[in-house]
C-alpha cells in the first residue's frame, strides 16, 4: 500500500508565501523574497508602521496579518504606481497617505485571492475571505481569531524587498492536515487577463497574415497588368 501524502499547516503557509511574492513581484516589477526560516509565535499582532489583517473561513479557519515598515510600504507602493504608469508628481510621499493604505489593501486582497484559488486547486477545499483591513498605526495592536479554532498555530515569516526593506507576514490557523488518498490532476485556474491577451495576439497574427496576403495579391495583379493580361 502506498503511503498517503500529508499536507500540513506549514505547507499551507508556504503556499501563502508564494502568493505574496508572486503578486507583489508582478505588481511592483521588482523581486520580493521570503526567508526560508519561519518563526513559531504565540500570538499575532499588527505592528507599526502599516498593518493589515484578513480573516478567512471555510475548509479551515485562519487570520493573515501583514506588517510593513514605512520604508517597505513606500517602496512597494511607489514601484506599483510607477509600474502602472503613474506620473511621479501624483505619487504620495508619506506612508500616512490614504492612497498608500488603499493600494496596499488592494494588493493584499489580490494576495489572499490568489491564495484561496491555490487552496481550491491543490487541496480540493474552499475558503472565503473578508475585505482586507489596512491601517497606519503607531503602536502594537493584538489581533485574536475566533475561538472556534481548536488548536491554533501561529507563524511569522520575514519578507525582503529588492531594496532590502523588511516586512512581515503572520498566519494563525487551525492545526490541520490534508491527507491525499489518491492522485489527482491539479487544474490550473484560468486567468481572464491571459485569455484576453491570447485573443488579442491571435487577432493581431490573423490581421498581419491577411495584410501580407493582400499585399501578395496586389503584387500579382501589378505583375499581370504589366504583361498586359
Amino acid at each position: 500500500m502506498s503511503k498517503s501524502k500529508v499536507i500540513s499547516t506549514d505547507d499551507i503557509l508556504a503556499t501563502l508565501c508564494h502568493s505574496v511574492t508572486g503578486v507583489l513581484t508582478s505588481a511592483s516589477g521588482n523581486s520580493v523574497s521570503y526567508s526560508a526560516m519561519v518563526q513559531k509565535i504565540t500570538r499575532t499582532c499588527m505592528r507599526p508602521d502599516i498593518g493589515c489583517f484578513v480573516l478567512f473561513d471555510g475548509g479551515f479557519t485562519g487570520l493573515v496579518i501583514t506588517n510593513f515598515t514605512s520604508q517597505a510600504a513606500m517602496e512597494i507602493y511607489g514601484d506599483y504606481m510607477r509600474n502602472m504608469g503613474m506620473p511621479e508628481e501624483e505619487i504620495a510621499h508619506s506612508h500616512l497617505s490614504d492612497d498608500v493604505s488603499n493600494v496596499l489593501g488592494e494588493l493584499m486582497n489580490q494576495i489572499v485571492g490568489d491564495f484561496t484559488s491555490k487552496v481550491r486547486e491543490q487541496l480540493h477545499t474552499s475558503i472565503t475571505q473578508n475585505q482586507p483591513k489596512m491601517m497606519a498605526i503607531n503602536k502594537q495592536v493584538q489581533i485574536s481569531v475566533d475561538t472556534t479554532m481548536d488548536r491554533p498555530q501561529a507563524r511569522r515569516v520575514t519578507f525582503t524587498t529588492s531594496k532590502q526593506n523588511i516586512f512581515y507576514l503572520e498566519l494563525a490557523m487551525d492545526k490541520t492536515e490534508f491527507i491525499k488518498l489518491h492522485d489527482f490532476d491539479i487544474v490550473e485556474a484560468i486567468d481572464p487577463d491571459d485569455i484576453i491577451e491570447n485573443e488579442a495576439k491571435q487577432k493581431a497574427e490573423k490581421a498581419k497574415a491577411k495584410a501580407e496576403k493582400e499585399a501578395e495579391d496586389s503584387d500579382d495583379d501589378d505583375f499581370m497588368a504589366g504583361l498586359g493580361l
